[in-house]
């Protein structure tokens, strides 16, 4: 078998004095598709964090990929006081890429991702919906091996949420590119079961499952396996 892209052992957090994850271990491999779920203070974004290397293990050891390697895209979207276009070109440009070719792929990211008639528009003038699609389109620019994203749609309206979806879908469930490996946390279960092959769920920072995305909806199994994230899908769906 092929080493992990992501892989913690017995990995903590304690930010302060909260524990913010507890001895969590985790495998992911290339092109998997994982989904982060539990209650508000589980531990999903602290987890994410972890993954993407802007937080560092308490305890334990965390193999991440390096940070040109992976992107993460938070629920409200940082943008630059300049237009579309430039939001895209200027993270290739201060990687490295060379100011006419960043300017080049960046078109080409806002075509991909439906916004290239927005692109000498300022970012943050930009819908939500608009603005977590360029978040996206800077993301595909780079061509990461992993795409990281927290509650991505939690904010949008009911039609932005679906093109969002649809655009994660396609970059990492059935792109044309090299599909990237997907972790998000979301609380929208539908959204779990649409996009997710597999499902972490966490409680007060423990991984308490780890599934197939079918078995975690199976109501026999989960309740088998995890009585707390049976309890939660009940709530969640009720």
């Amino acid at each position: 078998m092929m080493a992990p892209l992501f892989e913690l052992e017995r990995a903590s957090v304690v930010l302060g004095r909260v524990p913010a994850l507890r001895e969590v271990n985790l495998r992911i491999q290339a092109g998997e598709r994982v989904a982060l779920v539990g209650a508000n203070g589980s531990g999903k974004s602290s987890l994410l964090r972890l993954l993407n290397g802007l937080l560092s293990p308490s305890e334990g050891v965390a193999r991440v990929p390096p940070a040109h390697a992976q992107a993460m895209l938070f629920q409200r979207p940082f943008l630059l006081r300049t237009s579309v276009c430039n939001n895209v070109a200027l993270g290739l440009w201060l990687a490295g890429t060379p100011w006419r070719e960043a300017k080049a792929r960046s078109q080409l990211a806002l075509q991909r991702t439906g916004l290239a008639d927005l692109a000498q528009r300022r970012g943050r003038e930009l819908s939500g919906g608009q603005q977590q699609r360029l978040a996206l389109a800077r993301a595909w620019a780079r061509q990461p091996q992993a795409l990281l994203l927290d509650e991505p749609t939690a904010s949008l309206d009911p039609h932005a949420k679906r093109e969002v979806e649809a655009l994660i879908a396609e970059f990492a469930v059935s792109g044309t590119e090299r599909p990237m490996t997907l972790v998000f946390a979301s609380h929208n279960l539908g959204q779990v079961k649409r996009l997710a092959s597999r499902v972490v769920y966490l409680e007060r920072g423990r991984v308490l499952a780890d599934m197939p995305v079918a078995s975690f909806f199976d109501d026999a199994q989960l309740q088998r396996i995890s009585p707390q994230a049976h309890n939660f899908v009940r709530s969640e769906s009720a």
